[in-house]
């Protein structure tokens, strides 16, 4: 053996551990040590497998003697936000009350698919209570922190999965996204992530939020990487009955193909106010990389915020009724007063929002006839400081937690695809989201690859321990 893991790709592990130029438990351990001695400032996993994870390096590292192929993610470490069901473990979807559930007996599918494309699962990651949470601040597990300054917030409710990203603790995490919940920490930590098409990456044996709402996605280092993770996911799958029976569509291969002959628009409008300038500069570059000279407007893209707020908190409220009634002390009380607020929302409220929901998507994707992708901020601003309670606006004084997924919600709300790419500014990175029509991941992965491959995007070295 003679590569060390640390610094590499996950592109770059597998083809050694393949090459039998680095073991897979080499590469785990490397992870393992990686975790011990930054997680501490990072906090961005609440469960570490080290034990499972030898296991399966060991298994791995024994497939390849016996001279058995064992998939393009051979020995990659990962980690998964602890609302993934993960064989012994409770599912906490960062909560105190979900603790007490029984260990799960099952993986998700995600992490089963992972697995079997050879990458080696580390442990479970940090996140906001049951997902209802744009900060990163858990009161039950505390806070992940960012890892290019530890004061300042990941984003959530991916955060431990951006954190652990952004920290090089792991090359790939896996995390959701309802309203932003994986773009909002890609752009704070300054990492690439993708949501994918609704229903394109199987839910099955993950804790819920919002059904009509939640996607499962990757985060990773470099969009290689990200691409890898993708495919390695995709796949009709019987047990999530919103999964796409659409053959497995590889990404990986295309990303080489460039971006000739694509037309890229800046979304325009509401997606050009609400933002500090840092977002405004983000854009700009990422713009005119890619030659995006035209703007467009997402019709009424305010209303589908105020749709998709009256979507999530009714559903979610629905879904933790029983708690709520009979452990209400025992929620992080920003999250029980929100809940508690959506199961008083009147149904006729709630059907308007379904409504305008569907004449919302298909008057965006009218918009896919004349542009292959649309650019927009992921975030207002880079990453605020941990308790930071308000932020300035256009002039108006706001609340962070409510108004950090101003521009993930107009889209989650439809189920687009969209990849975050990070642009490395001063002090802070922060994320531009490329959004492209239904089943079109592989435009948005190529735009991202290219901006890459420019230098536009990057992400950068953690520096915050």
């Amino acid at each position: 053996m003679t590569v060390k893991s640390d610094g590499l790709s996950a592109e770059q592990i597998a083809q050694s551990v393949t090459d039998r130029k680095l073991s897979a438990l080499d590469a785990t351990e490397a992870a393992l040590a990686r975790i011990a001695a930054h997680d501490r400032v990072l906090n961005s996993f609440t469960d570490v497998t080290a034990d499972r994870a030898r296991a399966t390096a060991k298994a791995i590292d024994a497939r390849i003697a016996a001279g058995e192929k064992v998939g393009p993610l051979a020995g990659v470490p990962f980690a998964v936000k602890n609302l993934f069901d993960v064989e012994g473990l409770a599912t906490r979807a960062g909560s105190k009350i979900n603790r007490d559930l029984a260990p799960s007996p099952r993986d998700a599918t995600l992490i089963e698919r992972m697995e079997a494309a050879g990458a080696v699962l580390v442990g479970a990651l940090n996140m906001g209570e049951y997902a209802y949470d744009f900060t990163g601040e858990n009161v039950h597990d505390g806070p992940s922190r960012n890892p290019h300054d530890p004061t300042r917030m990941t984003g959530g409710s991916s955060g431990g999965s951006g954190s652990a990203v952004g920290g090089a603790l792991v090359p790939i995490a896996l995390g959701s996204d309802t309203n932003g919940s994986i773009r909002v920490p890609s752009s704070f930590c300054g990492v690439f992530g993708l949501k994918p098409t609704y229903g394109r990456l199987s839910r099955a044996r993950s804790f819920p939020f919002v059904s009509s709402l939640d996607h499962l996605g990757p985060l990773a280092r470099n969009v290689g990487d990200l691409a890898l993770a993708y495919d390695a996911m995709q796949g009709p799958d019987a047990d999530d009955a919103a999964c796409t029976a659409r053959p497995v569509e590889p990404v990986t291969s295309l990303l080489a193909k460039g971006i000739d002959g694509l037309r890229v628009a800046v979304a325009g409008g509401y997606f050009q106010k609400n933002v500090f300038p840092e977002a405004i500069e983000a854009v700009s570059r990422v713009a005119k990389a890619l030659h995006a000279t035209t703007t467009v407007e997402l019709p009424e893209a305010a209303r589908a915020r105020a749709a998709a707020y009256v979507i999530t908190t009714t559903e979610g409220a629905s879904l933790h009724l029983d708690r709520l009634r009979t452990r209400p002390n025992d929620f992080d009380p920003a999250v029980r007063d929100r809940l508690i607020a959506g199961a008083m929302v009147p149904a006729p409220l709630v059907d308007r929002a379904q409504k305008f929901r569907r004449w919302y998507r298909a008057k965006v994707l009218e918009l896919f006839r004349s542009v292959d992708a649309i650019i927009a901020p992921a975030t207002p601003c880079v990453a605020p400081k941990l308790g930071q309670v308000n932020f300035v606006l256009d002039g108006v004084e706001l609340p962070v937690r409510a108004n950090i997924g101003i521009h993930t919600q107009p889209i989650s709300f439809i189920g687009l695809p969209v990849v975050a790419v990070p642009v490395p500014l001063e002090p802070m990175p922060i994320g531009v989201q490329i959004i492209a029509a239904p089943w079109c991941e592989d435009i948005a992965l190529r735009l991202a690859h290219a901006l890459e491959q420019m230098g536009v995007v990057a992400v950068p070295a953690p520096r915050g321990f």
